[in-house]
């Protein structure tokens, strides 16, 4: 089993998730702001918890994940940021890359705290996994996570469709730490 790291950034702590986070998860997925572009639906708590429990499993298999973002000052959990394995249904394949991904609860958006987070989440990635490609999809109207997706180097290689939505796709080749 592999122990899941908790980084810290100037406002934020990225963290293993916590069972009692599942009912702040299961409203954020709940909230069609944030699902608009990740699904196009609102999860049902039942959703929510398969998706939780993914989160928190690729870990044990495969020394990455998702990480819950808690916010230092309220201590309250805003959103998630991380990787998976996806084995989407997706052409091409995202299959061993390391697919990036983050949710903010909406009302914390515009703060620049996705952005925070996934830079922390890239920096942890491309120490521990230099040589793994980082991928991403997104809905060509989600401009904001283009824009995140963007400031952090990932660059657009494919259009394509994913469940019946077009998508872009992103990779992001790692800065291998000097000495490799």
């Amino acid at each position: 089993m592999h122990s899941v790291p908790t980084i810290e950034t100037e406002r934020l702590l990225l963290r293993p998730y916590r069972r009692d986070d599942f009912s702040s998860y299961c409203a954020l997925f709940g909230n069609e702001d944030v699902t608009r572009y990740a699904g196009g639906m609102p999860y049902t708590r039942e959703q929510a918890w398969t998706r939780f429990l993914r989160q928190v499993g690729m870990w044990h298999y495969f020394g990455f994940g998702f990480f819950a973002i808690q916010d230092k000052q309220s201590g309250a959990f805003i959103g998630e940021a991380g990787f998976h394995e996806a084995h989407r249904q997706i052409t091409p394949s995202l299959e061993g890359t390391m697919e990036t991904g983050w949710a903010i609860s909406p009302k914390n958006h515009g703060r620049g705290l996705a952005t925070e987070a996934v830079t922390a989440a890239l920096a942890w990635a491309d120490r521990e996994f230099p040589t793994l490609r980082k991928t991403c999809i997104i809905e060509p109207g989600n401009q904001a996570s283009i824009n995140v997706a963007l400031k952090h180097g990932f660059k657009e290689f494919w259009r394509t469709t994913y469940n019946g939505r077009s998508m872009l796709m992103f990779e992001r080749r790692s800065k291998a730490p000097a000495g490799l």
